[in-house]
């Protein structure tokens, strides 16, 4: 993972619509950048469900919510009218921004080994800098980890 108190790297990503999101376009706000592996699987629906579920919260702090994965625009369409998920997704379909952010790994699964995206988080601070680098997040508990960090931040 990259490390805390570095520079988040900025890109320029679709979101679900087509429209250029590009991360420097939120300098001055807080955002909560998430990586997961596959829309509509049952950990990534949690995960996603979860942040959704504390949107308004994040909101009220000011900090906005984005997650991304490898899957195509439509794909983040259906999911997010299907969850009604109020916040940006982000198509990375090269893996370009997966590997930038240190999340596109090797992993193992019933003996197989492929590359994929390890579910990780990053909380950035309003100027870029990465402020936590959370692995391996749990898809249940990864938006109230993310509130408990703010708190720990800002407390």
């Amino acid at each position: 993972m990259l490390s805390e108190h570095t520079i988040a790297p900025d890109f320029t990503l679709p979101d679900a619509e087509g429209r250029p999101v590009k991360l420097s376009d939120f300098r001055g706000q807080k955002v909560v950048l998430y990586f997961y592996p596959r829309d509509n699987t049952p950990g990534c629906t949690r995960q996603a469900c979860a942040f959704a579920a504390a949107y308004d919260t994040f909101r009220q702090r000011g900090v906005v919510v984005i997650g991304v994965s490898k899957d195509t625009q439509a794909s983040h369409q259906r999911f997010a009218a299907k969850h009604q998920l109020p916040f940006i997704l982000l198509s990375d379909p090269d893996h370009a921004v997966l590997e930038l952010y240190d999340v596109w790994k090797e992993k193992k699964q019933y003996g197989k080994v492929s590359m994929g995206t390890v579910r990780s988080t990053y909380l950035i601070g309003e100027d870029g800098i990465i402020l936590k680098a959370m692995p391996k997040v749990k898809p249940d508990t990864n938006a109230a980890d993310v509130l408990a960090a703010l708190d720990a931040l800002e407390g």
